[in-house]
């Protein structure tokens, strides 16, 4: 079993940055692959980025080379750093925990992104 508690989120104007931090507890975390999901109102939950257990990211076209995922296995904390953010940004993002058939999520973080 893990937990994952979500911070980070709020409100910002476009073009600003903002760091999403996903603090995990319970089990064994670097064994773990993690990801950033977000769900706009409306739409379906879509993978924003991922990282394995040996640090291989992968991100979403809409958020290549704005967005960058890490993880620190000492503190058990998966990072999602987003630049240049857009009003189309816009969503409650989910951490997300997998390995084998455990997949674990977090309970959220609403990202506003207006003027």
């Amino acid at each position: 079993q893990v937990r994952l508690v979500e911070s980070g989120g709020g409100l910002v104007q476009p073009g600003g940055s903002l760091r999403l931090s996903c603090a995990a507890s319970g089990s064994i975390f670097s064994i773990y692959a993690m990801g950033w999901y977000r769900q706009a109102p409306g739409k379906q939950r879509e993978v924003v980025a991922d990282i394995s257990s040996d640090g291989t990211t992968n991100y979403g076209d809409s958020v290549k080379g704005r967005f960058t995922i890490s993880r620190d296995n000492a503190k058990n904390t998966v990072y999602l750093q987003m630049n240049s953010l857009k009003p189309e940004d816009t969503a409650v993002y989910y951490c997300q925990a997998a390995r084998g058939y455990g997949v674990y999520w977090g309970q959220g973080t609403q990202v506003t992104v207006s003027s």
